[in-house]
């Protein structure tokens, strides 16, 4: 059993933020390759892309989130004044998610240490997670792959219920799911 799948047909979102990718002038890689991830693990994915532009972002994840459980966004999170997927991000989500984030980086800083650069946020909005990656097809691999331990257990924590010893565990309320006890992995 792989124990970072989710149930078929997970609902998650890969919105790509690039001008180029909005207006049909570059081609997805990041995208694309964050998709064939997801859906390896039993996400249904969806693609969009949007400008970099912050209201753009905004209202991408704010519509994303109303129809899936998992939103991740490619691109943007650098340190020029267009990247601004960031200030987006926090603008719409309800609380941060750090920890998921300093995962991101330090997968990142194992191989490279310009993985310090970027400014990736993890949060939520509603019970949908946001995760946002580098728009490089290769970091924003390894990003999405720093939150495989984990990210099950996310999204189950998110939708509820909110009793840890029910949702998550295995238990009677979810027998579909493993135990998120790392200890035995």
């Amino acid at each position: 059993m792989n124990r970072e799948a989710v149930p078929p047909g997970t609902p998650a979102l890969v919105m790509t933020v690039s001008d180029g990718v909005a207006a049909g002038t570059r081609q997805d890689e990041a995208g694309s390759e964050l998709g064939r991830w997801l859906a390896d693990l039993g996400f249904s994915v969806e693609r969009a892309a949007v400008p970099d532009e912050r209201r753009a972002i905004e209202g991408g994840l704010r519509s994303g989130a109303a129809a899936h459980l998992l939103v991740v966004t490619t691109g943007g999170t650098g340190l020029t004044p267009r990247d601004v997927t960031p200030q987006a991000t926090l603008a719409v989500i309800d609380y941060e998610v750090p920890g998921l984030a300093e995962a991101m980086r330090a997968t990142g800083r194992a191989k490279t240490p310009m993985a310090d650069l970027s400014r990736g946020l993890v949060g939520v909005l509603d019970r949908t997670l946001i995760v946002n990656v580098p728009g490089s097809p290769r970091a924003a691999l390894e990003s999405i792959e720093a939150l495989a331990p984990t990210l099950r257990h996310a999204l189950e924590t998110l939708a509820g219920p909110f009793d840890h010893g029910a949702a998550g565990g295995g238990g009677p309320s979810r027998p579909d799911l493993p135990s998120p006890d790392v200890d035995g992995a």
